[in-house]
């Protein structure tokens, strides 16, 4: 699989962005299914979307080609001529997780078995999910072992799940 997880429409607002030598992170959650924590996202290699607070889609990009990660390529965009204009964000990532230290992390590399109808499939999920067009009456097709994450917000969200 091409995409192996990804998150939609998360805040600007909420992304802890780390000061001095405390580390900032993009702390998701699964939203579907049984809890099992949070996983940081900043390292996530694959291709973003920049949204106005309208909804609007104003900048599409890649991340991880090269050295400038997820995190660091939304950093990056607090301090250009688009950091006015965002104020939320979309992602699709390659690297797929794994379980260490009692929690989830990314894989260091992505996996390597693409076919054609699954890139396809996936390109066309991206497009679908970050781009919203009106006339597409199906959702994006990742396929079963994709999975989606909410962001976790610093203020408490009390629809949020909880653990089991």
């Amino acid at each position: 699989m091409l995409i192996q997880n990804y998150g939609l429409f998360w805040q600007r607002s909420e992304i802890e962005w780390g000061a001095g030598s405390r580390r900032g992170h993009l702390n998701g959650y699964y939203a579907y299914g049984k809890w099992e924590g949070e996983v940081d996202f900043r390292h996530q290699r694959g291709i973003y979307a920049l949204y106005d607070a309208t909804f609007k889609l104003i900048y599409v990009g890649q991340a991880g080609n090269g050295n400038a990660c997820l995190f660091d390529r939304l950093k990056h965009h607090s301090r250009t001529r688009l950091s006015q204009r965002w104020s939320q964000f979309s992602w699709f990532g390659i690297l797929g997780l794994h379980e260490a230290d009692g929690g989830w992390v990314l894989d260091e590399e992505p996996a390597n078995s693409f076919t054609p109808n699954a890139i396809l499939d996936h390109l066309e999920g991206i497009l679908i999910a970050a781009a919203e067009p009106p006339l597409n009456r199906q959702g994006s097709r990742f396929g079963s072992q994709c999975y989606l994450y909410n962001q976790v917000m610093r203020s408490p969200d009390p629809l949020r799940r909880q653990p089991n």
